[in-house]
C-alpha cells in the first residue's frame, strides 16, 4: 500500500465538523495508506485514537489548532500523536500502546487508566494525572513523562506504569506532586524532582534510586526532552541527588499483619469460644477435622486430566492426507529438522511437490490461529524444504503378498508407496513411460519447479515397480491382473473430457490435451484464446495461453466461478480476464455465441468442463454410479478383490488423491494382517481448548521454519512448554519422565484444588477440567 501525507481539516465552510466524522475521515485516510497525517482542530474529541495499524508501518499525526478532550485516547502501538499546543482533559484516556507527545500543559485526568504506551508532557498537567493505571507484565510499562508539575489527587489508584515528574518551572514550585497524592496505589514507581508536601504514606513509601533505575531515568529523560523540543535541559534535569523515587506498599506492608491460616482461626477462635464442633458439638462424635475454604483431593468440584494427543489437532484433521503438521513443528522446534523432513515421508511420496507447491494447505486453512484471525503456519515452507532434506523410510522385508495398482498418478503412486513401506509388493500398471499422473504430464512447470517433481518422482521410482502397459486396458487384461494379484487398486483417474452438447463443439480442445501438449511445448494458441469453464484447470489452461502468446485470454462460466488459490492469482497476473454468467449455444470458426445473442472472438476455444473416469475395461462384478465407481468406507468395491481410489471415485484435490491411497493401503494391511479395517475414530480437538493468550499477536510474519515452530500452539499434543507447572499455585502439576523421550505432566490431588488454571492457560488444550466423582 502506498503511504502518504494528508491534511484533514476540522473547520468546512465555516461550519465545525463534527468529530465522529473528524475520526471517520482519519480512520479511512489511514486505511487507504495515509501514515503521516496533520489534523487542523477545533476542539474536536478523541483525535488519533484507535487507529490499528501495524508497527512495521507506524502513523503520526500531528495536531494543530485546539484539540478537545481525550486526543489520542484507547491509541494503538504504532500510533505517534504530536500535539504543539496545549491540550484538554483526558489526554492518553485508556492508552493501549500510543505514544503521545504535547509541547504545552494539559488538563485533568492526563494518562486516566493508561495501560501501554507513553504520553510526554512539555509543561503542566491537572489533577487526577496518572490514576487507575494498570499494566500487563507481558508488555512495557506505560509511562508519563512531566516537564513541570503535576496537580492534585495525582496517582490516585494507581497500580502499574511509572511516572516522571521533572518540576521544571512548575505551576506550584513549592509542592510539584500536588494535594493528596498516592492515595490507594498499589503499584507502579513515580520518579519525581523538586519539593513536596507528602503522600499518603498508607500506600506508597519512598524507595533508592539504584544505579540501574538512574539509568533508565537518564536514558529516557533525554528522549523525553527532544520529544518536547528542550534538549538544552538535560545537563539541568539529570542531576542524581536531585531525584527522589516514590514505589507502592505491598499488601502486607499496609495491613501490618500476617495471614491467619484456617486452622488457627478454628483453635484460636472458633473452638476457644464456642467448644469443639460448636453449639453442637456435645451431641455428635463425627469427624470434625477442619475443612479448608479451599479444598483437594476428593473434595474437590472439579479435577484436571491430562489428555495429551487424545484428539486430531486442527491442521492434522483438515489434511486430506493425514500428515501430523502439528508433529512436525515440534520436531522442528526442538532442531530435528531431518527427523521432521523424514516423517512426512512416512504420509506421501510427494511432501515437497504437493504440499509444498500444488496443494491449497488446508491445514493452513483449519490452523487455530486462522480461525483466531492470526497469522496461521506456513505449511508450505515446511513442505518446500522437503526437497533439500529427508530420507527414504527404511524399507522392510516383502511379504510375499502382490498388489496390482492400475494408474500411475497421485493416488496410484501413493497406495503402492504405503503399501510397499508396509512390506508388500505393489506393481503400477500405467500407458505413460514417467510415473506422476497429470502432476508430470499436464500441471504447468510454472507451478511447480521441474528439478522438485523429478526428484520426487526419481526417489519413488526407485522402490516402486511399473510395468508400462501398450494400450488401454481392455475387459480380458484386466480381468487377468485381478487373478494374478492378491488386491487391484484402480487409480486411473478421469482422463475423459466432457463433451458440451453444442453444435461446433468438436471445434473445441479438450483442456487436458492442451496441457499436455503445452508441458511439452507443442501446443499452439492464436492471438485470442477462449476457455469454456473457469475452474482451477481452466485457469491453469489461461495462465499457459498466455504464456504460448495469446495475447487476449477469456474465462467464461454459467456461474461464478470456483477457481481459487495460486491457479487463479496466477491467471489473473496473466491478464486473463473471467466472464459470468454464460451459455454457450454455439462454437464457430469466427468463435463462441453466447445464448444472449453475443460472439466472444476466438482462434482458439478451449473446453474446460471437467472429465470423467474410462470405464469401459470394468467388468460387471464392480458397480459403478452416475459414471464413477461405487466404494465402501475402506474404498473396497463391490467385487472385495478391488479398491478403487482417486478421481475415478469422485473428483478432488491431489492432497485427496493421496489420502485415499494411504486409507486404502492400510485397510489392505489390515486384512493382509488378520485385522479388521477400521478408521482413526478420534475426534478433532475444540478450537476453544487452545489458548494462543501467550503468543505474541504482534509477530505477524513468520520468515523462517524455527519463526513458524515457536508460534505453533501444538493442538492436543503437549509441546512441554512447563506453563501448568509454573502457573499452578498449589504447585500440584509436575513433569514425570516415562522412557525415551516420553513425558507426562501429573497432578498431585493432595496438592490440586481443582482451580483450573491449568486448563485454562494451557496453549495445547491437553488439560481438561471435569467435574469430579470421588467413589462413595
Amino acid at each position: 500500500m502506498e503511504q502518504q501525507s494528508v491534511i484533514i481539516h476540522g473547520m468546512e465552510n465555516g461550519h465545525r465538523v463534527d468529530s465522529r466524522i473528524l475520526e471517520e475521515r482519519i480512520q479511512r485516510a489511514v486505511t487507504q495508506g495515509a501514515r503521516d497525517l496533520t489534523v487542523e482542530a477545533f476542539g474536536q474529541h478523541g483525535i488519533g485514537g484507535r487507529l490499528f495499524v501495524s508497527r512495521t508501518e507506524p502513523v503520526t499525526v500531528r495536531i494543530t489548532g485546539s484539540p478537545g478532550q481525550r486526543a489520542g485516547s484507547m491509541g494503538f502501538p504504532g500510533t505517534k500523536v504530536i500535539i504543539d499546543a496545549p491540550t484538554s482533559d483526558d489526554i492518553g484516556w485508556l492508552n493501549a500502546g500510543a505514544e503521545i507527545v504535547v509541547r504545552g500543559n494539559a488538563g485533568n485526568g492526563a494518562a486516566n487508566a493508561m495501560a501501554q504506551g507513553k504520553i510526554s508532557i512539555g509543561g503542566n498537567i491537572g489533577s487526577r494525572g496518572m490514576t487507575m493505571t494498570k499494566r500487563n507484565p507481558k508488555y512495557e510499562a506505560p509511562e508519563m513523562w512531566v516537564l513541570g508539575s503535576v496537580g492534585d489527587y495525582f496517582a490516585e489508584f494507581m497500580a502499574g506504569g511509572v511516572a516522571v515528574v521533572c518540576g521544571f518551572e512548575a505551576q506550584n514550585p513549592d509542592n510539584v506532586l500536588g494535594y493528596r497524592p498516592c492515595v490507594g496505589m498499589v503499584g507502579g514507581q513515580i520518579f519525581f524532582r523538586g519539593p513536596y508536601k507528602g503522600f499518603s504514606l498508607a500506600d506508597a513509601k519512598l524507595v533508592p534510586i539504584d544505579d540501574a533505575a538512574f539509568a533508565w531515568l537518564t536514558r529516557g529523560l533525554r528522549v523525553f526532552l527532544e520529544d518536547i523540543g528542550r534538549p538544552e535541559l538535560f545537563e539541568t534535569l539529570a542531576k542524581r541527588d536531585a531525584w527522589q523515587c516514590i514505589a507502592a506498599r505491598s499488601p502486607y506492608e499496609k495491613t501490618g499483619k500476617k495471614r491467619r491460616s484456617m486452622q488457627e482461626f478454628r483453635t484460636n477462635v472458633w473452638d476457644a469460644e464456642l467448644g469443639r464442633g460448636g453449639l453442637i458439638g456435645d451431641l455428635d462424635d463425627s469427624d470434625r477435622s477442619p475443612i479448608g475454604l479451599i479444598v483437594n483431593g476428593d473434595l474437590r468440584r472439579f479435577v484436571p486430566v491430562w489428555e495429551n494427543k487424545k484428539y486430531l489437532p486442527p491442521c492434522q484433521a483438515s489434511c486430506p492426507t493425514g500428515i501430523p503438521v502439528q508433529q512436525r513443528w515440534q520436531l522442528v522446534r526442538d532442531g530435528l529438522m531431518d527427523e521432521a523432513m523424514d516423517l512426512a515421508l512416512a504420509y506421501t511420496p510427494f511432501p515437497a511437490t504437493v504440499c509444498g507447491y500444488l496443494c491449497p494447505n488446508l491445514c493452513m486453512q483449519g490452523c487455530t490461529r486462522a480461525v483466531s484471525n492470526l497469522t496461521p503456519l506456513d505449511t508450505a515452507m515446511l513442505g518446500k524444504a522437503n526437497v533439500k532434506a529427508g530420507h527414504m523410510p527404511k524399507l522392510p522385508p516383502l511379504s510375499g503378498k502382490r498388489v496390482a495398482v492400475i494408474g500411475g498418478g497421485p493416488a496410484g503412486m501413493s497406495v503402492a508407496w504405503q503399501l510397499r513401506l508396509a512390506g508388500h509388493e505393489a506393481i503400477i500398471y500405467d500407458l505413460e513411460e514417467k510415473l506422476g499422473g497429470k502432476i508430470t504430464a499436464a500441471i504447468p512447470s510454472s507451478r511447480i519447479p521441474k528439478d522438485v517433481l523429478d526428484a520426487e518422482i526419481k526417489r519413488a521410482q526407485e522402490v516402486l515397480p511399473h510395468i508400462r502397459l501398450p494400450k488401454a486396458l481392455g475387459k480380458d487384461e484386466f480381468a487377468q491382473i485381478v487373478t494374478d494379484h492378491d488386491f487391484t487398486v484402480l487409480a486411473v483417474g478421469a482422463n475423459k473430457p466432457r463433451v458440451l452438447p453444442v453444435p461446433g463443439k468438436e471445434l473445441a480442445v479438450p483442456a487436458l490435451t492442451f496441457l499436455k501438449a503445452a508441458k511439452k511445448n507443442e501446443a499452439k494458441v492464436g492471438k485470442r484464446v477462449v476457455i469454456i469453464g473457469a475452474g482451477n484447470v481452466g485457469c491453469d489452461v489461461a495462465t499457459e495461453a498466455a504464456r504460448l502468446g495469446a495475447e487476449s485470454v477469456t474465462l467464461i462460466d454459467i456461474q461464478t466461478p470456483a477457481s481459487f488459490g495460486k491457479e487463479r492469482k496466477d491467471a489473473e497476473a496473466a491478464g486473463a480476464v473471467f466472464k459470468w454468467p454464460c451459455f454457450t449455444k454455439e462454437i464457430t470458426a469466427e468463435g463462441v455465441t453466447l445464448q444472449s445473442g453475443e460472439t466472444l472472438p476466438a482462434d482458439t476455444v478451449i473446453l474446460s468442463v471437467g472429465d470423467v473416469p474410462d470405464l469401459e475395461f470394468l467388468d460387471d462384478t464392480i458397480a459403478t454410479e452416475r459414471g464413477h465407481v461405487k466404494v465402501s468406507e475402506i474404498y473396497q468395491t463391490t467385487n472385495p478383490k478391488v479398491f478403487a481410489i482417486g478421481d475415478i471415485v469422485k473428483p478432488g484435490l491431489l492432497t485427496q488423491a493421496i489420502g485415499m491411497g494411504r486409507d486404502a493401503a492400510k485397510a489392505i494391511e489390515d486384512i493382509f494382517s488378520g485385522k479388521r479395517p477400521c478408521e482413526d475414530t478420534r475426534k478433532m480437538i475444540d478450537y476453544k481448548r487452545a489458548k494462543l493468550e501467550y503468543f505474541d499477536p504482534r509477530i505477524m510474519e513468520m520468515n523462517d521454519l524455527d519463526s513458524c515452530a515457536s508460534q505453533c500452539s501444538s493442538c492436543g499434543a503437549c509441546r512441554d512448554c512447563g506453563l501448568c507447572e509454573t502457573i499452578c499455585p498449589t504447585g500440584a502439576i509436575s513433569r514425570k519422565a516415562l522412557s525415551g523421550k516420553e513425558f507426562e505432566m501429573v497432578s498431585d490431588p493432595d496438592k490440586c484444588i481443582g482451580c483450573g488454571f491449568c486448563a485454562n492457560a494451557c496453549p495445547c488444550g491437553v488439560w481438561n477440567l471435569v467435574e469430579n466423582s470421588p467413589l462413595v
